[in-house]
């Protein structure tokens, strides 16, 4: 499945990337539910149900080591990077259902820098799977760990899931925070401190 971006930057799947096996079983689905799929409202589900999961889906088809190699740079700086409030959506692979929020992505460089863009592209990669919050905020933390080779990374999601606001207990102001803690954030104290002063404080 080929994943392209448009005009503004955003990605979208080619057209001719269709998933065409997921539109019989959405008509199936949509008949077990006791709904007519050939009624009007519904004739063209099934083609935008596999429209949408393609490119809900399409960070599978997105290398994240990529997204980072391209952009490094060399430069002298040694103090935290702090790329606040990146805006993220995502499906919750236990009911299929969104989960969306804000992630806060902090590192200390030791030889290389990386492109601010590509820390929410980062983002956007691993959200665009069926994923669990907080399996998403470990790959993210030890990606740039890996590949970035900082002193410290310090990753943190907030996001709403509706999976606990239209279902099961139904807490419509329910908020699931999770953490990473690489190098410096976890060893030192007072790294881990200035970095949730920072987000406390709202200053980058």
């Amino acid at each position: 499945m080929k994943v392209v971006r448009n005009r503004r930057g955003r990605l979208q799947l080619a057209r001719s990337a269709a998933l065409p096996k997921i539109e019989p079983q959405v008509r199936a689905i949509l008949e077990e539910l006791g709904e007519d799929p050939e009624r009007e409202g519904l004739a063209k589900t099934p083609a935008r149900v596999a429209q949408a999961l393609g490119y809900l889906t399409s960070g599978y088809h997105q290398d994240p080591k990529a997204v980072i190699n391209g952009a490094l740079f060399v430069e002298d700086y040694s103090e935290m990077i702090l790329c606040r409030d990146i805006d993220f959506f995502s499906l919750c692979e236990h009911h299929l259902l969104p989960f969306f929020g804000r992630a806060q992505v902090a590192y200390i460089p030791k030889n290389h820098i990386i492109g601010l863009s590509k820390l929410a592209r980062l983002v956007e990669v691993f959200a665009r799977r069926l994923q669990v919050q907080e399996r998403m905020t470990t790959q993210i933390a030890t990606t740039l760990m890996e590949e970035l080779d900082p002193l410290g990374v310090g990753v943190v999601l907030k996001a709403e899931h509706l999976c606990m606001r239209m279902r099961g207990v139904e807490k419509q102001n329910s908020l699931v925070v999770t953490s990473a803690m690489l190098g410096a954030f976890r060893t030192h104290q007072a790294t881990r401190q200035e970095f949730m002063t920072l987000l406390q404080n709202g200053k980058a």
